[in-house]
């Protein structure tokens, strides 16, 4: 394990990273030995952090649930990280040109909570019935951290994505919204275009076979820590799509079908 200075210290170097938009190094060049216990402890630092000057927490974002992803990463489990209120854009909203570094973009489900969840024992069908609705969204990505180090090579692993909020960044919700029993979330897909040109294609199946799924993973992972969903938070359950990059004068339109559709325009 990290020690606590050397927590607070990479806390405070993303922090920095992202009010500069300057990124910082590899936490795991600096820490080889971190792990997903550090990681996670970076990230919560990070969290208090950005709660002690007036961020409120709204909700969960779950990463690396696709199989392509985490085979990618060598791991076999997602991961996880904190949605804040001055993450939200409005559908079809201008993304000004300073306010990420890099930006991508992912197709989502989003699911926003009538009911806590606390684990241990959640399951699908618990996830299900604390659901008011789902609607579809994009997740805005962002690295405070270098993708890759300019001297080694050596690229990010997981503990530097988990220690930097699961890359996450942005969020934004629009088309129709769906009570969860009216519908089949495996079925739920996106045609993901930039600029008119169409980019990714994927189904909700492609969030480990059922997206509620991974919000029963999130609860349970979430009461090892003596936390959980609460009513009215929404909660990201894992992009079907590879990232696409955002790049300053790109509109990207998520067309999620008769469910609606949900833009946003990077100047």
């Amino acid at each position: 394990m990290l020690s606590p200075e050397q927590i607070e210290a990479a806390a405070a170097k993303l922090d920095e990273a992202e009010r500069t938009r300057i990124q910082t190094g590899l936490l795991s060049l600096v820490h080889p030995d971190i792990g997903m216990d550090d990681a996670y402890a970076i990230q919560g630092a990070w969290v208090k952090k950005k709660a002690a000057v007036g961020r409120k927490v709204i909700g969960w974002k779950i990463g690396l649930t696709s199989k392509a992803m985490q085979y990618a990463l060598n791991i076999d489990i997602p991961d996880s990280g904190v949605l804040f209120d001055d993450m939200v854009f409005e559908d079809g909203a201008i993304v000004p040109k300073d306010r990420f570094i890099q930006p991508r973009i992912e197709a989502e489900i989003a699911f926003i909570m009538k009911a806590p969840l606390k684990g241990p024992g959640v399951t699908v069908f618990d996830v299900l019935n604390a659901t008011d609705y789902v609607t579809p969204a994009l997740e805005i990505l962002d690295t405070r951290i270098l993708r890759v180090d300019p001297e080694t090579k050596k690229t990010r692993t997981v503990f530097d994505t988990i220690s930097d909020n699961a890359a996450n960044a942005g969020i934004v919700t629009g088309g129709r919204a769906v009570r969860p029993d009216q519908i089949d979330m495996r079925w739920m897909g996106a045609i993901v275009s930039r600029n008119a040109e169409v980019e990714e294609t994927g189904l909700g199946a492609g969030v480990l076979n059922q997206p509620a799924r991974g919000i029963a993973w999130l609860a349970n992972r979430l009461a090892h820590y003596g936390d959980g969903i609460e009513a009215g938070q929404v909660v990201l359950a894992g992009s079907f799509i590879r990232p696409i990059e955002a790049r300053h004068g790109d509109t990207i339109v998520g067309d999620f079908g008769p469910y609606g559709s949900v833009s946003l325009y990077f100047e």
